[in-house]
């Protein structure tokens, strides 16, 4: 994936056409093993080709494909500024939630995901957490591979796009369990008993 993004951006930063031996001292400078690329670049040929027929596999063609590859790419997930995060938090209805500070969600994401959509961790029972609040399949979505309770009723991979509204509505069913807030590892370890006015400091909120 890393070197299909990799030859997605190269493709669209520039209309020029690389000679073979051009192109692979390029991707060999970045780090990029030859036989890897040339695999998933025959692949995505071969795809538009038996889509498209031979005819139409032209450049235009090519281009304009990789650009909308790369538009989904991107769009798929989002990692949030630290300020952009919580005041996308208070307009949703999180400061105070429960008692839980907007700090606290800022503390908590930050250290559960780095406040990316699109993270995942796989825990020794066999579950996985998801997204940007870390959402444990076990308990609270299905991934189709752990047996869940599905407290939220939703898929686990809706839990890593950029629509974080569904993740947040998650995050609100947790905290209204017994266990609250502290259901969160990462709040217990670094959040609980700290300052945590750093993590709104500046941010109009």
């Amino acid at each position: 994936m890393k070197s299909l993004v990799f030859l997605l951006l190269v493709t669209v930063a520039s209309a020029r056409v690389y000679q073979r031996c051009e192109w692979a001292r390029i991707l060999k400078n970045n780090g990029m093993a030859a036989t890897t690329v040339s695999l998933e670049f025959l692949h995505y040929k071969r795809t538009l080709s038996s889509s498209w027929g031979n005819s139409l596999f032209s450049n235009v063609s090519i281009m304009k494909s990789l650009v909308f590859l790369l538009l989904v790419t991107v769009a798929s997930a989002r990692v949030y500024e630290r300020c952009e995060w919580a005041r996308l938090l208070k307009s949703e209805g999180m400061d105070g939630y429960r008692g839980i500070s907007l700090a606290d969600w800022v503390c908590l994401t930050k250290w559960e995901s780095k406040y990316n959509t699109e993270t995942t961790h796989h825990n020794s029972d066999g579950s996985t957490d998801y997204g940007i609040f870390q959402i444990n399949s076990r308990w609270w979505c299905t991934d189709g591979r752990t047996s869940s309770a599905n407290g939220c009723n939703i898929r686990c991979s809706e839990l890593l796009t950029d629509n974080v509204g569904l993740a947040i509505n998650c995050a609100k069913r947790v905290v209204r369990d017994p266990n609250g807030i502290r259901a969160w590892v990462a709040w217990r370890d670094h959040c609980a008993g700290h300052d945590l006015s750093s993590y709104v400091a500046g941010c109009g909120v």
